[in-house]
């Protein structure tokens, strides 16, 4: 059996914003207005549960996803009105012979997106030992960012890229707070066991306990065809935007300070390398 400290994803909101479209925008920035907020209820009505009945995770974690109305009657997935928690089954006692492992959830949302800035105000996160939680998103043959991830609460998270061939980054080319893994420096999706190129975060708070002992905080990233930003801010940074922190309708990148990521493309073309994204928020298993 393994053993578990607490399985629960705790959400408020995911805030999706695309280019603005006001005939005048203000000056001075990189402005998005919001297109898609999902809190609560609309992750349900806005995301598919997604299971894999006949090859299991395509991440090979040892896992059952259930479709949501098994989660849901389950207590996996429930929302209030302004949370959604996912979590997975802590009471059964698995057997290293059971051809499946622990039930829990998969959610992708039903829209994709291209060049966008995506929010997410995340209160708790699932950690203990073997859990593997991820937010990310991805499109089946057009890359993948992995915002956060990780295992076994080994932190702080990294921000991840994965591509088709011809995607390197070098630290020379970053302006970042985080540090580009050295051993981690090509995209490519098909060597170094897709290990892609991964920029680890310098805060401590970033991820696991340490992110659930300060309340959570906000993710963020904007994407474009010539760079890719993710942010992090604990739930107490001072420094946290007034615009994430209260979801105001017109977001402003610019203002934010130095990404602990920046994805560039001096060495990947981003606009042949990336295609139109869903967003996946998932707990599997090592």
């Amino acid at each position: 059996m393994l053993s578990f400290n607490t399985l629960s994803l705790v959400l408020t909101a995911l805030v999706s914003a695309t280019i603005s479209g006001a005939s005048s925008p203000p000056k001075g920035g990189r402005f998005y207005s919001v297109a898609d907020t999902y809190i609560g209820n609309s992750f349900l009505t806005g995301f598919d549960h997604q299971t894999f009945l006949t090859d299991g995770d395509p991440t090979h974690g040892r896992v059952n996803y259930t479709d949501q109305a098994f989660a849901v009657s389950q207590n996996l997935t429930f929302t209030s009105t302004n949370t959604l928690i996912m979590r997975a089954d802590y009471t059964t006692v698995l057997k290293s012979t059971d051809a499946w492992g622990r039930n829990a959830v998969r959610i992708q949302s039903k829209k994709s997106y291209g060049t966008s800035v995506t929010i997410m105000d995340l209160r708790h996160m699932p950690e203990g030992c073997a859990t593997w939680p991820a937010f990310w998103v991805t499109w089946p043959n057009m890359g993948e960012i992995d915002i956060l991830e990780g295992v076994n609460d080994s932190g702080p998270n990294a921000a991840t890229l994965h591509t088709l061939d011809g995607c390197t980054m070098s630290s020379a080319n970053m302006i970042q707070t985080g540090t580009l893994t050295p051993t981690a420096t090509n995209c490519y999706a098909y060597v170094n066991y897709n290990t892609g190129c991964s920029v680890k975060s310098g805060t401590a708070t970033s991820y696991g306990p340490s992110l659930n002992a300060v309340g959570g905080g906000w993710y963020a990233m904007e994407r474009t065809s010539n760079f890719i930003n993710v942010w992090w801010w604990a739930r107490n940074d001072p420094a946290v935007p007034p615009e994430v922190k209260n979801g105001n309708g017109l977001v402003n990148p610019a203002h934010w300070g130095k990404p602990f990521a920046n994805f560039v493309n001096n060495n990947c073309d981003l606009s042949t390398k990336m295609g139109p994204h869903n967003i996946i928020i998932n707990l599997t298993f090592c």
